[in-house]
Parts: structure tokens; C-alpha cells; sequence
């Protein structure tokens, strides 16, 4: 065996462990606003064939879910039924009961970038139509979006309790996503474009496969992006990270000193 397949061999077996015990692999790259148009143009994506959505956080002005791994989110899905994720991050696999696993909203997941892999468990649930509004107009609190379920799922991934009575409302994020092939690839490309409310944008390039394949596509798909010209963000910020701060850093300077 040459030592090129070894090497190959070894790296396939060094990511496998890390994700032993995760159900699927999600490999992401963050497209910077100035290469946004020119990805839009080369895949044919536009605001006619996308599914819009509006993005709610909900933290404190000091972000202290995020900095505990948490995420609370609410989206409104034009067309579709809204939901709320509540997601923990990050988890050893086997830490995590099956018993979850009953709920079609649960997920654990590996995302990838080139500058890393974070494990994650999430569960989503729907919401009433309409709620999402409600709670950010003030009428209802916020609370009201998260289930019992959501509660009971964060004490027992993160051994976490979220004070409701100390969030705020981060957001909207106004996003455009669009799934789509692409034959220089292998697999489903889906593609996020966030908009924040001062104007700027992140895009977010995605494929999702399955364990096995993991070694393979994340080499693969970045190569993939080089080659049409994309230019990756050598920070590699999440749009969760991205959205957030900005957010965060309103709700601070609106604080009355």
C-alpha cells in the first residue's frame, strides 16, 4: 500500500472517530458580501426560486445562552409552518439519550469548515402560525415559543435553564435559502443568504452527507468551491455568531445609561 492511500486511509479513520455516534455531517463555507453576487449569478439563484424566511434569536444583551452553547431561535417560514429550535453545543454523542430520537424535530449533528468540527443536538418544534409576531410585537412572552419538551431536552443535553424574563429579542434576520445540484458536485448544495437590518449580508454555502463520506466531501466540496471562484471567509464566521453580535450590540447601546 503506497503511503498516499495510507495517509488517505488514516485521515477517512481520524474522522470517523470524531463523529462516531452522529447521525449525518454538515459541511458549511461562509461566502464574504463582496463574492455574494457573483455566486447568486453563477448558480441562477434568485429571490423567484428561494423559500423565504424570517429569523428570530432570543438571548441577553451579553449573548450568556450562546456563551453556554445554547441557541433559542424562531423562524417564520413563508408558505410553511413556523417553528422554534432550541439547540446545545458542544456534545459528546454518546451523552445523548436515544429516547430523543423519537421526535422528528431532534438532530445530532457534526457541522465542518476548514477550521474545524463542532458537534451539536437540536429540537425543533412547530408553532402556531402567527405566535412569532405576537411575542415580538410584546403581546405574548416568549416563553410561549418553546415547549415543555424544548425545556426538559436542554436540562438534560446542556443541564441548562433558560430564564425567559431575561431575554430579548435579536432579530429579524430576513433569509433566502435555495437547494439545488450542480454537476461539478456530487451532492445537494443548499445555499443561505442572511440579510441583517443595517444592510449586510452572508451567504452560506452547505451539503449535508452522511458519516461515512464525511473525509471525502469536506476535502471535495472545498475544492469544489475554489474552483468556481468562491472565495471562503478565512474566519469562517457562522451566520449565528454574525447575526448575534450585531444584534447584541444594539440591544447594549440602547441601554439607557
Amino acid at each position: 500500500m503506497s503511503t498516499a492511500v495510507k495517509r488517505g486511509a488514516a485521515t477517512r479513520g481520524q474522522v470517523a472517530q470524531k463523529l462516531d455516534g452522529v447521525d449525518a455531517i454538515e459541511i458549511k463555507a461562509t461566502i464574504p458580501d463582496h463574492q455574494i453576487d457573483a455566486a447568486l449569478q453563477h448558480y441562477k439563484l434568485s429571490i423567484d426560486n428561494d423559500e423565504e424566511r424570517h429569523i428570530y434569536f432570543f438571548d441577553t444583551p451579553d449573548l450568556d445562552l450562546f456563551k453556554a452553547g445554547m441557541i433559542a431561535r424562531a423562524r417564520r417560514i413563508v408558505g410553511e409552518e413556523d417553528d422554534s429550535t432550541v439547540k446545545f453545543r458542544p456534545v459528546i454523542p454518546a451523552d445523548v439519550p436515544q429516547d430523543w430520537r423519537k421526535y422528528d424535530g431532534f438532530k445530532l449533528e457534526a457541522d465542518a469548515s476548514e477550521t474545524g468540527m463542532v458537534k451539536s443536538a437540536s429540537l425543533t418544534m412547530p408553532l402556531e402560525n402567527g405566535l412569532i409576531k405576537q411575542v415580538v410585537a410584546g403581546e405574548k412572552g416568549i416563553a410561549r415559543l418553546f415547549t415543555q419538551e424544548q425545556e426538559d431536552f436542554l436540562a438534560a443535553i446542556g443541564k441548562q435553564h433558560i430564564d425567559y424574563d431575561t431575554l430579548s429579542v435579536l432579530g429579524p434576520l430576513q433569509a433566502h435559502r435555495w437547494k439545488f445540484d450542480d454537476p461539478a458536485c456530487p451532492w445537494r448544495i443548499t445555499a443561505e443568504l442572511w440579510k441583517r437590518q443595517d444592510g449586510a449580508r452572508l451567504m452560506e454555502m452547505s451539503i449535508k452527507v452522511p458519516v461515512i463520506q464525511a473525509a471525502v466531501a469536506i476535502a471535495g466540496f472545498m475544492a469544489f468551491l475554489a474552483e468556481v471562484g468562491a472565495e471562503r471567509d478565512s474566519e469562517q464566521q457562522t451566520k449565528t455568531r454574525w447575526a448575534l453580535d450585531h444584534h447584541s450590540a444594539l440591544l447594549r447601546d440602547a441601554k439607557p445609561t
